[in-house]
């Protein structure tokens, strides 16, 4: 549970980013300093990591404050509570 473990408190977007990518693999032999042109430019990497975080924040497993400074923390809820038993269509397939 290593994103969930990162992102307990508050965690500004770049570092949002930066552990999700961790977590995916992306970064794992890389620190925030070598990587963070890739959230403070025009990526297409940062800008998918944008979009599955609020992707997640969508599902319920994140939650997003924009004030202040675009800041993402795991849920203290579980996360799959409300999901269903999988044998409804999930939009967009």
């Amino acid at each position: 549970m290593a994103l969930a473990d990162d992102l307990a408190e508050w965690t500004d977007v770049d570092g949002a980013q930066y552990v999700l990518g961790r977590s995916l693999g992306l970064f794992s032999d890389r620190s925030f300093q070598q990587v963070k042109w890739v959230f403070w430019s025009n990526d297409p990497l940062g800008q998918a990591l944008w979009d599955m975080l609020h992707a997640l924040v969508e599902a319920g497993v994140l939650e997003y404050r924009d004030e202040p400074d675009h800041q993402f923390r795991w849920r203290t809820a579980t996360p799959l509570d409300g999901l269903t038993d999988g044998s409804a269509p999930r939009s967009g397939v």
